[in-house]
């Protein structure tokens, strides 16, 4: 069987960066060229109904080798990579027996990958990682995914003694931007339930994710000459400004974590004319979360109410919601990949997603999809790391989760 780190170097060498300013789907045309990739190696396993899309979605199954009567499982990954950071030309490195120390990512820029700003690297001494050249992020999220998964249906086809019932797989594109679910096909997948494989450090089980909106504030304000614009002049940035400053400073990312929810500036352009801000704003639970739309809501006519000459709109849309409400009535697929962790000797860490996963949106669709841990740290930057050793435990993890399946079943039957 090829390593599961073969596949993975084979994978990030491809450039699927997406992007959120096209509205085709998917948002690149580089993302077909791993599609095509995959479905041609998938078709060299022995993989059944492979199939790539006119959107790029990649979906294949293996065929149950049993007569009993066992759930359907899919696995899901994404292919395309964050447009945070440059995800072309990505040179890979492998540190093999990582000692502890300061890892050199690019010598003649001085970029250094060090446990002083990354704690973490000091839970991998003695293992294998593979680190960017620090000229661009890894990949592993979620190409680490992608190669696990396929990694353990080779397994499965190699090894025909193991039972399973029917396996579906997809590869997605343009989850970092959103839109990985939106033409996903449940029907089609037809499968009981389905787990992504896009979490981080090794271990990590969520089901549990934010609710989401998105809110864009337009202020309209007047430009006059500045020498004659006493009483006159309608600043659009400094009403923007003064918006943003009755935001709570407390529920900001940079000052919360765990379940604490918060609102997130992130971008704003203007001219003294017009000015446009857009937000996110996050909370698990879903009472703050109403809140927290009524808060924007609040800012927003206090400001127009302050300055009645300029116009000020808002566009509050909700984006997701938490998964948890759909997980929770069959939390039988927690512990199947809690116990498949423990099989594995690894320790299940039970966290919520202080963000989005295609798991949620496509729970809400139909298809009960918690999230597992790829394995990979530091992601969207150039400093990506992943231990080899945590990629072949999401394997054993993907094939344990299969096996147990298999033998809860056959043990009802």
């Amino acid at each position: 069987m090829e390593h599961v780190t073969k596949k993975f170097l084979r994978y990030v060498k491809i450039h699927t960066t997406s992007d959120p300013s096209k509205q085709t789907t998917p948002s690149t045309t580089e993302q077909f060229n791993l599609a095509t990739l995959l479905a041609n190696e998938l078709n060299v396993l022995g993989m059944k109904n492979v199939k790539v899309d006119k959107h790029a979605y990649v979906t294949a199954t293996l065929p149950s080798n049993t007569s009993e009567k066992i759930p359907t499982i899919g696995f899901i990954a994404h292919m395309d990579t964050s447009p945070d950071f440059s995800g072309k030309d990505v040179n890979p490195q492998i540190i093999n027996k990582y000692n502890g120390s300061e890892i050199i990512l690019n010598k003649t820029e001085n970029i250094v990958l060090h446990p002083n700003n990354f704690p973490e690297l000091l839970n991998y001494k003695g293992q294998d990682i593979i680190c960017t050249d620090g000229t661009t992020l890894l990949g592993a999220d979620d190409k680490a995914g992608i190669a696990e998964i396929m990694c353990a249906m080779e397994y499965l086809i190699n090894n025909p003694k193991i039972k399973h019932g029917d396996i579906k797989i997809c590869f997605t594109p343009d989850e970092e931007i959103g839109r990985g679910a939106d033409l996903f096909d449940i029907e089609t997948f037809n499968a009981d339930f389905a787990y992504t494989i896009d979490g981080g450090e090794i271990g990590e089980l969520e089901y549990e994710n934010f609710n989401a909106a998105m809110a864009s504030i337009t202020i309209n304000g007047l430009n006059v000459h500045p020498g004659y614009a006493k009483n006159k002049m309608l600043n659009s940035m400094s009403i923007a400004c003064e918006l943003n400053s009755l935001i709570p400073p407390s529920e900001v990312p940079e000052h919360t974590k765990g379940y604490e929810g918060f609102y997130h500036l992130i971008e704003i352009q203007g001219n003294v004319e017009k000015t446009e801000l857009k937000y996110i704003i996050r909370d698990f639970d879903e009472i703050n979360y109403g809140k927290r739309k009524e808060k924007i809501s609040q800012i927003v006519n206090i400001i127009q109410n302050k300055y009645p000459n300029a116009k000020i709109e808002l566009n509050l849309i909700d984006q997701y919601f938490n998964m948890h409400h759909k997980i929770k009535p069959v939390m039988h697929i927690i512990d199947l990949a809690k116990k498949a962790m423990e099989q594995a000797q690894v320790k299940p860490l039970i966290k919520p997603i202080r963000g989005g996963t295609d798991g949620a949106r496509l729970s809400f669709m139909g298809l009960p999809t918690p999230n597992i841990f790829a394995g990979g740290h530091n992601f969207h930057g150039r400093y990506e790391f992943i231990p080899i050793q945590s990629m072949e435990k999401a394997v054993e993890v993907i094939i344990n989760i299969i096996i147990l399946t298999t033998t809860k079943a056959s043990n009802n039957n």
